[in-house]
């Protein structure tokens, strides 16, 4: 993709509103928390000390409506308590500009090594420098500043208590995973009435699985029907597969197949009327026809034979399971499965520190971002600075809070920055121009342009960004600050800040697109060790819940999201293809899924504990683990894939008779997949000679 082309796909998607559900009474406890917060320090301790108490207010109602699994009271306590932090140590430092420099260029640093926890970390971290650059001109001595600073932290703290006191959707995060992801088993099992092999997004069900991890206060509070539904919408999935998959046994046309027709039907209805009930906290309401096709009549029961009878008798007891599950209860003390923990947020330290030093490298994305952002933060300091504008924080701040990891969110919200801040500065200005609003009028004006950010925050970056420039302004003009720099002077500190970031990324990038071979190499060795693993239980079967299958899933699943998380990046980014061309993209994205297809149709199939086992299975799923092993390094390092291994394998048990009716049938199928796979990469694999 050329320059042009990829600047006006950002520009397109950073000026984009989209259509969201919005979140009145969210954005009106917020609000709310803010006014409390803003009105208490204006009368007792008079504007400056106001403006320092809504940063605080304002940065923490944000930190709610982020998506964390963590208690909102947290999250709001630890953005008040950062934020605080780094406006104290800030304003010691603000006197003597070489040192401020420095401890702006190290906090920077440390805000970009933040997004290595994740998105609202860095979030947080990001805002926390922004925020700074405005608060540290506000205090006049470090006694005032430790008072800011404690104000700031109170902001937070109101907000944590409103969240606690004032809730609203308790568990509504919880409830929306867990319900995405029974809704999309229940979109699966329609599709494969018509395909048979359609594929599966496995996204919801991992989104799930994270909102299913509790902190122990969490645990003991957490709604019982958000306890077993995940573990039992995971299982059924490749149940549902191998029940209309034809290799599996049933033909694909025919009394039986319209039998399997029949119950896919009634899993899609029982699953949508499961996520209805777990997304609303309401009873399992079911329609009759899909109770009639799972109590299966007589007549009908005897059209499926063999594994597909099995498999739907399976399938039935585990729909079963999921109303029983999803039905709201009143008593707080019913416990299904053992919760997943998550780390307090003194525990999660040095998880953090771990992932932090894991990115240490010069290929690192993050790090990278971490060395762009703080030294275009500090360049855009000393810009505004020099600059006869006067209030050049608004350079850096637009820097800071636009820059990203990846090439398509920090050009895309540099434009809608630029954009939102051209509306919101310049509706505002005209506002205090004409009206000449007092102190407590700004403040209220402040605090409406924020309830319109927090309605608006996830309908797009440009329309959050007209309501945040908008508070700046009447906020700072409650303190009387800024009021009398013009709607050119912040809009151009703002372009420059957003010019400064883009040039940033173009001079030192992190271009994803020479990551691809990388990223499919990952995934095809998670999805061989997964098969492998499989194949491995029917020659020592544990039973279809064997945790080392389940952990192996769970791996080729985080593979194949980042794959495509990676190809997503890649679309936008103006560099050639370096190795993959589109179709090869294309052909060995299916190759691998079909690979992962047949791996879960095995798995559906893996006999009872105890069961007798199968010596061809040990032997194919050691060949699947060092041919997928070698294969992932070949890709790699740019050579050809070969399975010779694998296929002797699999041709020594051809002319014999089948120890299970799926084993060697899956085995040929892998292969297949594998094949596929290298034919795709031998066209864009050079030569070696």
């Amino acid at each position: 993709m050329s320059w042009l082309r990829a600047l006006k796909g950002t520009a397109r998607s950073g000026l984009t509103v989209e259509r969201k559900r919005l979140e009145p009474l969210g954005a009106a406890r917020g609000a709310l928390g803010l006014a409390l917060v803003v009105g208490v320090s204006l009368a007792l301790f008079g504007p400056a000390v106001a403006v320092s108490s809504a940063f605080g207010a304002f940065q923490a109602a944000i930190a709610t409506f982020q998506r964390s699994w963590r208690p909102r009271p947290t999250l709001a306590l630890a953005s008040g308590a950062s934020l605080a932090l780094s406006t104290f140590v800030g304003y010691l430092t603000a006197a003597h500009d070489g040192l401020f420099l420095a401890l702006l260029l190290l906090w920077t640093f440390l805000s970009g090594l933040a997004w290595a926890a994740g998105p609202t970390a860095g979030l947080i971290a990001s805002s926390n420098v922004a925020m700074m650059l405005v608060t540290v001109t506000l205090p006049t001595s470090v006694a005032t500043a430790a008072g800011h600073a404690a104000v700031i932290f109170a902001g937070g703290l109101v907000q944590a208590a409103l969240v606690a006191l004032v809730p609203v959707r308790r568990w509504g995060a919880q409830r929306d995973a867990l319900a995405d992801a029974l809704a999309a088993e229940a979109d699966y099992a329609r599709r494969l009435r018509h395909d048979p092999v359609a594929p599966f997004d496995p996204v919801p069900l991992m989104t799930a699985r994270n909102a299913a991890a509790v902190t122990p206060r969490q645990a003991r509070r957490r709604p019982p029907e958000l306890h077993g539904s995940r573990g039992l919408a995971e299982r059924i999935r490749p149940v549902l597969a191998s029940l209309a998959d034809p290799a599996a046994g049933v033909p694909g046309e025919g009394p039986q197949r319209d039998r399997v027709r029949e119950l896919l039907d009634a899993a899609a209805s029982v699953l949508d009327a499961a996520a209805h009930a777990v997304r609303h906290g309401e009873p399992v309401v079911l329609p009759t026809p899909a109770l009639d096709a799972l109590r299966a009549p007589a007549a009908g029961s005897s059209v499926l034979t063999g594994p597909p009878r099995r498999a739907a008798a399976r399938l039935t007891a585990l729909l079963g399971d999921v109303l029983e599950t999803a039905e709201p209860h009143t008593e707080t003390s019913i416990r299904t499965g053992v919760a997943r923990s998550r780390p307090t947020l003194l525990r999660l330290a040095p998880l953090v520190l771990a992932q932090i030093r894991a990115e240490l490298r010069h290929e690192s994305p993050v790090l990278r971002h971490a060395i762009r952002v703080s030294v275009v933060t500090a360049a855009g300091y000393l810009l505004g600075a020099v600059l006869p504008f006067g209030h050049g924080y608004w350079a850096p701040m637009a820097s800071v809070m636009v820059m990203r990891p990846d090439f398509s969110q920090t050009y895309a919200r540099s434009v809608a920055r630029f954009g939102g801040t051209l509306v919101g500065v310049g509706l505002a200005t005209a506002v205090v121009r004409s009206a000449h609003p007092g102190t407590y009028l700004s403040a209220g004006l402040a605090v409406l342009c924020a309830f319109g950010m927090y309605l608006l925050m996830r309908t797009g970056y440009a329309a959050s960004q007209v309501c945040v420039s908008a508070y700046v302004v009447f906020l700072l003009g409650t303190a009387g600050e800024g009021v009398d720099q013009t709607v050119r002077e912040r809009v151009l500190l703002t372009l420059l800040g957003g010019l400064l970031a883009m040039l940033a990324y173009a001079v030192y990038p992190a271009w994803e697109t020479p990551r691809l071979r990388g990223r499919l190499a990952d995934w095809l060795e998670a999805i061989g060790r997964y098969a492998a693993v499989v194949a491995a239980g029917y020659a020592d079967p544990a039973g279809p819940a064997d945790p080392e299958v389940r952990e192996a899933l769970l791996r080729t699943r985080a593979a194949r999201v980042a794959w495509q998380e990676a190809l997503e990046r890649a679309a936008h980014e103006p560099v050639r293809h370096r190795g993959l061309s589109h179709a090869a993209v294309e052909q060995a994205e299916h190759a691998l899924g079909e690979f992962g297809r047949v791996a879960m149709l095995m798995e559906a199939h893996l006999p009872d504990r105890g069961a007798d086992p199968l010596p061809y299975a040990a032997v194919l799923a050691e060949a699947l683990r060092r041919s997928t092993g070698r294969g992932a390094k070949e890709v790699r390092e740019r050579g050809e894939p070969d399975w010779a291994e694998l296929r002797e394998t699999v041709g020594a048990r051809s002319g014999e008779p089948p120890d299970h009716f799926l084993l060697h049938k899956g085995a040929v199928l892998l292969l297949e997949s594998l094949d596929e796979l290298a034919t795709a990469l031998s066209e864009t694999t050079p030569s070696r000679r």
